[in-house]
C-alpha cells in the first residue's frame, strides 16, 4: 500500500509515523479544538476544489485563542500546507480533511496553562455523510452545550461528547439524526449541523445567542439564498412548535452539505418531500464545491 501522508508539527509526514502517546491531555481530557474542510474532485476539469480553506483556518485559529491552544502559523501558512499535503497524496477523489491542535502534554492535571501545543492534518475519502438525502429527525433530551460551560462558537474537540450522545439517542429512538434545544427552549442545531426552516417566503435560522457554531456552509447558505434566490433571511430564535408547522426545514454543514428534513417527531414537515426552497439552494451550492459556477469562485482553493 502506498504511503499516506500527514503535516504534523510544521512537516509533512508518513502519518504511520505519527505518535499520540496514552498519557496525552488532548487524548485524556478532550483538550483540543479541530476543523472539519471538504476538497471536492471534478472529472471534468481534472481538479480538486477546497472549500473556503482560508475561512477555516480563520475559525481554528479563534478556537486556538480562546483555548489557549496557540500555534505559530497563520491561517494562510496552514492553507499552503493543506494543499501541499493533498498533492503530496496525489489526491483525486471528495476527502474531508480533519485538522485538530491539542494539548501534547502529559502530565495529570486538565490544564490548558501547558505550552505544549500540537497540530496534525489528515485528510480521509468521503461520501454522503448522513445516512438518507431526507431526514428524519428528532428532538433530543440532551440540552445543547452553553457557552458559559464549553465555548460553543469554536470546535473544542471534548464539546461533541454532547453530539455523540445526542446522535446515540436518535439512532436508538429510530431517527436519522437529533435536533438539540437550549435550556431556554429554543432551537440549537444538530448534532453536527445548523438549521434552518422556511416559512411565509422567509428563511429563518437560529442566532448564534442560542448557542450555535457560526457554521461556514451555514453563511453560504445564507449569502446564495439572498443574491441568488432572492429571498429574505432572518436569524431569529425558533420555537420547537414552530419546526412543526415550518414549509421545509433541512440541515446545513461541512460534512452534511444540505439535506433536507422530512420529518420531526413523527410530523411531517411540508408535504414529506424536499421542498423546492432546499433543492434549489443545495443545486447552487453544489455547483459552487465543484468549481462549476465561477461567480462564486473566490470560496474555492485549486490544489492542481
Amino acid at each position: 500500500m502506498d504511503k499516506i501522508y500527514a503535516f504534523y508539527q510544521g512537516k509533512i509526514v508518513d502519518e504511520k509515523d505519527i505518535n499520540i502517546s496514552v498519557r496525552c491531555k488532548g487524548f485524556n481530557y478532550g483538550l483540543g479544538c479541530f476543523e472539519g474542510i471538504r476538497a471536492y474532485w471534478n472529472d471534468q476539469t481534472e481538479q480538486l476544489n477546497v472549500f473556503k480553506l482560508k475561512e477555516h483556518f480563520e475559525r481554528l485559529l479563534r478556537s486556538c485563542k480562546v483555548l489557549n491552544l496557540n500555534i505559530p502559523y497563520s491561517s494562510e501558512e496552514l492553507s499552503d500546507y493543506t494543499v501541499e499535503l493533498l498533492k503530496k497524496n496525489n489526491v483525486k477523489y471528495d476527502v474531508y480533511v480533519r485538522p485538530i491542535v491539542y494539548k501534547g502534554a502529559e502530565t495529570l492535571a486538565p490544564s490548558l496553562l501547558d505550552d505544549d501545543n500540537r497540530i496534525v492534518i489528515y485528510f480521509q475519502k468521503i461520501g454522503q455523510c448522513l445516512n438518507s438525502d431526507k431526514l428524519k429527525v428528532g428532538i433530543s433530551s440532551w440540552t445543547r452545550l452553553d457557552d458559559d460551560m464549553i465555548p460553543v462558537r469554536v470546535k473544542p474537540t471534548g464539546g461533541y461528547l454532547n453530539s455523540a450522545l445526542a446522535s446515540l439517542e436518535a439512532s436508538n429512538n429510530g431517527y436519522d439524526e437529533a435536533i438539540f434545544l437550549t435550556r431556554n427552549g429554543n432551537v440549537a442545531e444538530g448534532t453536527g449541523e445548523n438549521i434552518f426552516i422556511y416559512k411565509n417566503s422567509t428563511l429563518i435560522t437560529p442566532p448564534v445567542s442560542d448557542n450555535i457554531l457560526e457554521g461556514i456552509t451555514r453563511n453560504t447558505i445564507m449569502e446564495i439564498a439572498e443574491k441568488e434566490l432572492n429571498i429574505k433571511v432572518i436569524q431569529r430564535s425558533i420555537t420547537r412548535s414552530e419546526l412543526y408547522e415550518a414549509e421545509e426545514a433541512f440541515f446545513t454543514g461541512t460534512a452534511a452539505e444540505v439535506v433536507a428534513i422530512v420529518e420531526i417527531d413523527n410530523r411531517v414537515i411540508g408535504n414529506g418531500k424536499k421542498g423546492d426552497v432546499s433543492k434549489k439552494l443545495k443545486k447552487i451550492f453544489e455547483e459552487i464545491i465543484k468549481g462549476e459556477n465561477k461567480k462564486y469562485s473566490k470560496f474555492i482553493t485549486l490544489v492542481y
